[in-house]
């Protein structure tokens, strides 16, 4: 592994970086794609049924079997790499739809009406008050579309596209399995990585999580300052 490593420095780095780009692209093209549809989801009820099933069975289409479609479907060459990322936003979207409906579902009805008293309506309300609360529980439905793209790209290198997933179809064919680990280890190592970014990203935009303490946390009755229900009197002059 370490002789490898040294011998091809250009093409870990060129594949790493193939391999960050079509694995971070679906995801923010699906949810870009899929804010809008789980918003109808959300806000339509009789259309979650139909929408979140439609996106399952979106969700259990072969990878391998998309990739080799796609072109014919996007009028794309079999070898670009533009099929795995309509491939994977696809599966990105069919992830996060359920997800995104659920996260808006799960902000209480007072504080819509509240939001709504105060004169947020549509989409105002959706921006400012309803997809802020619903962060927490999309930002987790996108690290596991995150981790599952990490995963099903280097499936794209059984169509020849160049990334970690170059790792195993070499050292498969080389009965190397030391590049193989090595292809592993760059996966799981680039997951931690996007992962981690995505916990912060998630801190930084729920700053109000911060500032409230752990769940049941409750403040001692000794730290309360001593209040003396007696009047003082005022003395005479």
């Amino acid at each position: 592994m370490i002789d490898y490593i040294r011998d091809h420095p250009d093409d870990l780095t060129r594949w790493f970086l193939a391999h960050v780009w079509l694995s971070v692209l679906p995801v923010v093209i699906g949810l870009l794609v899929a804010l809008p549809i789980g918003w109808v989801a959300s806000r339509y009820r009789w259309t979650y049924p139909p929408i979140t099933n439609i996106a399952g069975l979106l969700y259990t289409i072969p990878s391998l079997a998309l990739f080799i479609i796609m072109p014919s479907i996007i009028q794309t060459k079999i070898l670009s790499p533009i099929n795995v990322v309509v491939a994977l936003s696809v599966y990105t979207v069919a992830l996060l739809v359920r997800v995104v409906a659920d996260g808006l579902n799960s902000v209480p009805e007072d504080v819509r009406a509240a939001a709504t008293a105060m004169g947020f309506k549509g989409i105002g309300r959706f921006l400012k008050v309803e997809l802020p609360i619903a962060v927490p529980v999309i930002t987790a439905g996108v690290r596991v579309a995150t981790v599952s793209n990490v995963s099903l790209v280097s499936v794209g290198a059984l169509i020849g596209v160049a990334q970690l997933g170059s790792l195993f179809t070499e050292g498969f064919s080389r009965n190397v399995m030391s590049v193989v680990l090595l292809g592993i280890l760059l996966c799981l190592l680039l997951a931690l990585v996007l992962d981690l970014i995505i916990l912060l990203l998630n801190r930084w935009l729920t700053p109000w999580q911060r500032l409230s303490g752990p769940p049941g946390r409750e403040i001692p009755e000794n730290t309360a300052p001593a209040v003396d229900p007696a009047p003082k009197e005022v003395a005479a002059t």
